[in-house]
């Protein structure tokens, strides 16, 4: 599996799926969270209130995951993941992992070879951009070995150059 960052806008990436570092209720947000709702309209609010009516009813989990189609994305689905908040205690880098392991899991689950992950967790979830980087590209790579020729590529499609030049140190470590 190829391995890549960039600078760049998430909700724009030719993927097939985007990773959204959501909060619990599932039903949008600043940052990430916010972007990718305003991208992918008014289909992808609809689609995560009828998870929270469903199979979701107290939100989701940290380190949990779960997927929606993309709507007017141009990616097929969004897989949408909590990141641990470290301003609430949640330190725990196992936390963290998760987010990416089990984002990766219900990507390929969908048959999705391409997928985009933000830095989650590396803004207002308190997490230095170091650490996100290095767990997040271990994760990956374990993954990878655990589960290899189910991914093409992940990208990380990072917002700033700060945060793209700690995952370029971690892919280069």
């Amino acid at each position: 599996m190829r391995i890549t960052h960039e600078q760049g806008d998430i909700t724009t990436a030719a993927v097939d799926a985007i990773v959204n570092a959501a909060n619990s209720s599932l039903l949008g947000g600043g940052g990430v969270d916010g972007a990718i709702h305003a991208a992918a309209g008014p289909r992808l609010l609809e689609a995560c209130r009828e998870l929270r009516r469903t199979t979701l009813p107290e939100g989701l989990g940290v380190g949990d995951a779960v997927v929606t189609p993309g709507f007017d994305l141009r990616a097929d689905w969004v897989v949408h993941t909590v990141g641990p908040n470290r301003h609430r205690g949640e330190t725990d880098p196992e936390l963290l992992s998760s987010c990416f392991r089990t984002s990766l899991g219900l990507a390929a689950d969908a048959a999705s070879r391409t997928v985009a992950f933000p830095a989650i967790g590396a803004g207002v979830f308190g997490w230095d951009a170091e650490d996100v980087a290095r767990i997040a590209v271990e994760t990956v790579r374990v993954w990878d070995e655990e589960n290899p020729a189910a991914l093409h590529e992940v990208r990380f499609v990072l917002f700033s150059a700060e945060v793209r030049a700690a995952f370029a140190r971690a892919l280069d470590g």
